[in-house]
């Protein structure tokens, strides 16, 4: 692997961020996801050539992905599929989170149950 790969500081603040978007909505996945789980993949842009980490949780009850990008920025999505607890309809698929560590930004992907 050529690519730096990301620090425990930052992968644990990956994963805090993640398990607040859940909490945010008033539910819980425990201690999901953790940083010592994931497996590191690299990924070549096809125009900028730039070298990007990818950190994937497999193999579990949910799967995830973060992606660290060369200028410092993150993308990471963590399964949760839980109900919602408002819409009884509904369940909370995923979790998003985007930006830098010291400023996270992120939301939830809310799906509707098949009927």
């Amino acid at each position: 692997m050529t690519a730096n790969l990301p620090d425990n500081a930052t992968g644990e603040a990956v994963c805090a961020a993640l398990r607040a978007q859940v909490e945010k909505l008033g539910l819980s996945i425990g201690d999901e996801p953790v940083w010592a789980d994931v497996v590191f993949e690299e990924e070549t842009d096809p125009y900028s050539q730039e070298v990007s980490v990818l950190a994937y949780w497999r193999g579990k009850a949910r799967f995830g992905k973060a992606t660290f990008f060369p200028d410092g920025r993150i993308f990471a999505e963590y399964q949760v599929l839980l109900a919602h607890p408002a819409k009884a309809d509904f369940y909370v698929d995923t979790v998003e989170i985007w930006g830098r560590p010291e400023k996270f930004r992120g939301d939830a992907v809310i799906a509707e149950y098949a009927k």
